[in-house]
């Protein structure tokens, strides 16, 4: 049997992202056969390994399982919180699979967001080389010109980075829907709501974007990630993709469309 990546096999087992894996291998929370192991470059065999996460054995994935929730305003994209506030992983009443959150949206943010034990599609999805496009609904305090359009769409720097081009539409005051946008308190008549598309997953990007052109944003939304959207979910509620949904999604992020789902970590190379 081949040996492993251990933090690929942590990923793939749904216990973390590989790059939250990685946090995990070099505070010494993993053990290979009693032995804890802090190099990045450790290898086991998921088979015969007795390999631990803080005590607990780590099991293959057999099943892999892939969520859309539509995540309200007021929760972390995390599966705990120090300060005891209420997460995504919260909303997923009768999920029995260890999933974890692929990306993050602010706490103050809202809209789609993929959860899943499939860490090969989570790294390929969080990655900047694949570009899976993230499409956001933002609305904006006052009226951004054309000049401040053309900024978001170029680039510009946050950060001391240049971000990448972006698709960026003035939409208006009203949703591309035809239905209002929301009540947002202070956001004021001259609001305006921005279509932005980033392929790229900066920490609050959108909204230090939007402030670099001064119009901070009132309310953000994440509408679509990759070619997954789905407008009739309610905040707070999830589902699963359609197989449909999933060959799409591997597809865009490179993988395989005829991959197996229920594929174990050591089915792909190491």
């Amino acid at each position: 049997m081949a040996m492993i990546r251990l933090q690929k096999i942590l990923s793939g087992a749904g216990v973390a992202s590989r790059r939250a894996a990685e946090a995990l291998i070099r505070q010494g929370r993993v053990s290979v056969n009693g032995i804890a192991v802090t190099e990045l470059g450790a290898r086991a065999d998921p088979h015969r390994d007795d390999i631990r996460f803080d005590g607990r054995r780590v099991r293959v994935v057999r099943r892999f399982r892939y969520l859309l929730l539509n995540k309200p305003r007021g929760c972390v994209t995390t599966r705990s919180d120090p300060q005891g506030r209420r997460t995504v992983l919260d909303l997923l009443a009768g999920v029995r699979e260890y999933v974890y959150p692929v990306g993050r949206l602010d706490y103050d943010s809202e809209g789609l967001l993929l959860l899943t034990n499939d860490g090969e599609l989570a790294a390929r999805l969080m990655h900047p080389r694949h570009e899976v496009e993230r499409i956001y609904e933002a609305l904006v305090r006052g009226v951004p010109g054309r000049r401040e359009i053309e900024r978001l769409a170029r680039g510009l720097v946050i950060d001391g980075r240049r971000t990448r081009p972006a698709e960026v539409a003035l939409i208006g005051p009203r949703r591309a829907s035809g239905r209002a946008a929301p009540a947002l308190g202070g956001a004021g008549a001259d609001s305006r709501l921005l279509r932005i598309g980033i392929r790229e997953g900066r920490s609050r990007q959108v909204r230090k974007m939007c402030e670099a052109i001064g119009h901070p944003v009132v309310r953000l939304r994440r509408v679509r990630i990759g070619p997954i959207a789905d407008d009739r979910l309610r905040p707070g509620e999830f589902r699963d993709l359609s197989d449909l949904e999933i060959v799409r999604l591997k597809a865009a992020a490179g993988l395989p469309a005829g991959a197996d789902a229920g594929q174990s970590p050591d089915a792909a190379p190491p």
